[in-house]
């Protein structure tokens, strides 16, 4: 009964869903701000990637 994945026809109730609650001059906005959310959070991780990499290693201390 259920195969995990969506068929064309609930793809298209979901859209149409989207379009009547939002409005068809919402939804390009909405896409808009989500892509840049994404690329402004893709480029803040990468930078923390980046700065951990660039951190030194803490010296060991000598034993007394």
């Amino acid at each position: 009964m259920f195969s995990g994945a969506m068929s064309p026809t609930h793809w298209l109730l979901v859209i149409l869903v989207l379009v009547v609650l939002f409005g068809a001059k919402k939804l390009p906005e909405a896409a808009r701000g989500l892509g840049r959310s994404a690329r402004i959070l893709k480029s803040e991780v990468s930078g923390l990637h980046e700065d951990d990499a660039k951190k030194p290693e803490p010296k060991p201390t000598p034993e007394a």
